[in-house]
């Protein structure tokens, strides 16, 4: 067990970190997200964790997704249609 590792037998700091994209998305169930915010309550490595983790998800939700210049969209799709040509032959 690590320093940060809680005295209880409930989730790991591993299986908290594992679990975050869910809970963020509000995506766990009740028992496993009562678990994992007893964890967090104990835990400041944990907690420090999950405040870097909301910051970069924050930071790349804002920056947006960089458009595909048209070459490559061009030449992604010939591919894609050769591939499904090969396919079907």
């Amino acid at each position: 067990m690590t320093a940060h590792e809680p005295e209880t037998e409930g989730l790991t700091c591993r299986e908290v970190v594992g679990l975050l994209a869910d809970y963020l998305e509000s995506a766990l169930g009740q028992e496993r997200m009562r678990e994992l915010e007893e964890h967090l309550a104990g835990c400041e490595p944990c907690r420090a964790y999950l405040n870097t983790y909301r910051a970069t998800r924050h930071l790349v939700g804002r920056e947006g997704r960089a458009e595909m210049p048209p070459e490559l969209k061009a030449r992604l799709r010939e591919f894609i249609l050769g591939r499904l040509r090969d396919q079907a032959t």
